[in-house]
């Protein structure tokens, strides 16, 4: 059965790659963690504040549950 995850993180200036990487980290924790061998896709969005500056992803994971 495919199922989706979702993940988010805040951005900060100046700290965006090492929340990017915490990002992808707890994505393969999740994978690892849940036995998880197929993933199907990865989509990420941002959010913005009222001046449209990006102040967070959302990470959507489509996957299929182990056997």
């Amino acid at each position: 059965m495919d199922r989706v995850k979702t993940f988010a993180s805040s951005l900060r200036i100046f700290h965006t790659t090492q929340e990017l990487e915490g990002l992808d980290e707890q994505v393969n924790r999740f994978a690892k963690d849940n036995n998880i061998a197929r993933i199907i896709s990865v989509s990420d969005a941002n959010t913005t504040d009222s001046s449209g500056a990006t102040i967070g992803i959302i990470r959507v994971v489509v996957y299929q549950e182990p056997d």
